[in-house]
Order: structure tokens, then sequence, then C-alpha cells
């Protein structure tokens, strides 16, 4: 019996084959690799899907959040808070611009989105950003946060890179704060054919500045007017990502009718927590993330029957060794007790889901689910 992938690359890749290689024949013709037309068209299609001024194609998504960050002049002194439960790029980033990662807990509520009290908690003198993770395909609520920032003269700096078309209160995710950054990883919603990101702002000055530091702090060659580094788009990455977004609605409907249609399966397994999506939140999931018992065995029984799950993520960016390096240096800290954070990380059990996903293939991953769990 054939195994149940993941993420099917191939099967989305099918869809926009056709687009892809005549657009990769005209960058080859034109030999504009980097930058170029093909970069910003894809800049201004991806800014009015998002409903933001400005897009600024970057070489991925770490870069992305650096940037954006760099760009709104934090750096060495500052601190910025987000949620222990993310990818480790999000502190990472912060880490780069010589700020302080200030971890705080997610919300105990089925959504695992950053716990806004916490944030409120956080909060210090050197406050400068805030970084909600919209995590798993939807929005956080950035409109609670919006007003602590402001009280504090601080940034939110939206970290998209899960939630590429997700709405929150009928606005895209990368539109709710001041600035937002995504990745276009080859696994997200809207994945590259390699490495490539993206920030996105409605304010010219932060835009203009994130255009200099992605290529070494110049707005023309070898007119260096700020620290920068190199940072930039390939055309032959924006070429996919156009092809892709034209199709982006539609994959991210079968995304939901994939998420409904497991919540339906699962529905019966009483020692499964499913997701829980937000009131005024349309999910697109990214991810289709549960809880279970024994998490780790029924992960291995799950690969062992063919189905490939994941676990996203399982350790809170706090518990790494390269975090508690920073901790015990005074470049990182902890904001409370990241109580739910730990709670949850050994339960966590990403089920294969794709745009392209059978029925028959999500009710043979439910099937075997109930066999290993019982």
């Amino acid at each position: 019996m054939n195994g149940i992938p993941f993420v099917d690359l191939a099967a989305q890749h099918a869809a926009v084959a056709g687009e892809v290689a005549e657009g990769w024949r005209d960058v080859v013709a034109r030999t504009a690799f980097i930058g170029g037309p093909q970069v910003a068209a894809f800049e201004n299609e991806y800014a009015a899907f998002t409903g933001t001024r400005h897009c600024i194609g970057v070489a991925n998504g770490t870069d992305a959040i650096e940037i954006a960050l760099r760009a709104l002049g934090v750096g060495p002194g500052d601190e910025c808070i987000l949620p222990a439960n993310t990818f480790i790029a999000t502190a990472e980033a912060v880490c780069r611009t010589g700020a302080v990662p200030v971890l705080v807990d997610c919300a105990d509520d089925g959504t695992y989105l950053i716990d806004t009290g916490a944030v409120e908690d956080a909060i210090t003198s050197r406050t400068r950003a805030i970084i909600p993770v919209h995590l798993y395909g939807q929005a956080a609520p950035v409109e609670r946060l919006l007003p602590l920032a402001e009280r504090i003269g601080a940034w939110i700096v939206e970290d998209a890179a899960q939630a590429q078309g997700a709405r929150r209160g009928g606005l895209r995710a990368g539109a709710l704060g001041h600035v937002a950054a995504t990745s276009f990883y080859p696994g997200k919603n809207l994945g590259a054919y390699g490495d490539a990101g993206a920030v996105m702002t409605g304010s010219d000055d932060v835009a203009q500045r994130a255009r200099m530091i992605r290529d070494h702090g110049s707005a023309t060659k070898y007119a260096h007017e700020l620290p920068g580094f190199n940072s930039r788009m390939d055309s032959l990455q924006a070429v996919v990502l156009s092809a892709k977004l034209r199709h982006l609605a539609a994959w991210n409907a079968a995304r939901r009718d994939a998420a409904a249609r497991y919540d339906a399966l699962l529905a019966r397994l009483g020692n499964v927590v499913r997701p829980r999506t937000m009131a005024s939140n349309e999910h697109v999931w990214h991810l289709y993330v549960t809880r279970v018992p024994n998490r780790d065995r029924v992960l291995d029984e799950l690969r062992a029957a063919g189905i490939a799950a994941g676990i996203h993520y399982p350790v809170p960016i706090h518990l790494t060794p390269a975090f508690a390096g920073l901790a015990q240096a005074g470049l990182a800290r902890v904001s409370g007790a990241l109580t739910v954070a730990e709670r949850t990380a050994p339960e966590l059990l990403s089920l294969p889901l794709f745009a392209e996903i059978t029925a028959e293939q999500q009710e043979r991953v439910s099937s075997e689910l109930v066999a290993v769990l019982g």
C-alpha cells in the first residue's frame, strides 16, 4: 500500500508546471536572475493580495523578520516579545539584530496563539517590538496587542510565515500590524522552489529602509547608506511564487475542506484534542495539529504504517540548548511560567494536510490513528 506524504509538492507543481517553465525561459532569455521585472511583479501582486502598500522580496523568512526589525530601528539594548512555541527562527532573527528575545507563553484555548495577557506582563521600558506568530494557519489577535504597543511606543511585527491568505476580522495576515514578515519555504501554503521570503508594510519609509538593508544598505549601486547585507529574492523564485499565488485562494479553500473532514473523522476519538479556530479568524490550515497521549509512540507507529505525520514543535524555544546559552549570557530571557507551551509540546502531532489530499487518504490516516490509540 502506498504511503501518505506529509505534503505533496509534486502534485502542487503539476498545477503550475507550464506557467513556471514559460516564466523560467523568459528569465534565462533576459539573464535577469536577481531582482528584475519578475521580482517587482510578484512584489506588487503579493502586496495587493495581502492588502499592504509594500512587499519587499528577500532571500528567506528569517532574513525577513530581521530586516523588518532593522528597518524599524530595533537593535542592541532593545527587547522583542514573542511566543515560546514557534520555530526558533523567530528568536534567531531578534538575536541577529542584537536585541533580546523575551519569550512568553501561548494561550490554553486550542489555538496555541500568543497569550496577550502574558505579553502585557512581559513589557519593560526596553520593549521595542512585539512579534505575534500566526500559528498553523490562523492569525494571532493582533488587535489586542496594538493598544499595548501604542501605549509604550513599540512596533507590532507579524510573523506571518504560516498564514498566507489567512484573515482576521476581514484583514489579511500581513496587514494587521505595523510590519510583517513571511517565508516562502517550499512547504508553506505559498512556497517557492527554494528559499525566499518577504517583508510587508504600509509605511513608505520602512519599506525604503527594508529595500536598502536587503541590498547591502544601498538604494543605488555602490552608494551604501545603511549597514545591510545580501538578502535579495531571485527571479526564478519570483516566477514560481507568481504562478502559485494565482492558485492560493483555491488551495486554501481545499485545505479548509480537508480540515473539516479531519474534524468529522476524529470527533469520535475522545483522546485526540482537535485544533480550534479563534472567532473572527479565517484559517488557512498550513498545519492540522492535534494533541494525543503518548505522542512519540503514536508518531512512530503512524510512520511505520506509511503515514508521514510530524511535530510542530517538539521543544519550546526556551528549552533548547541554543536559547539556554543565550539566557545565561543575558542575551535572552523568559517572562513568567511557560506552562502551556511546556505541557502541550510533548503531545502535539501534525497530520498530513495539503490541498490535494483525498478523502480516502484522510480516512486511512484516521483509521490508522484509531488503531494506534484504541
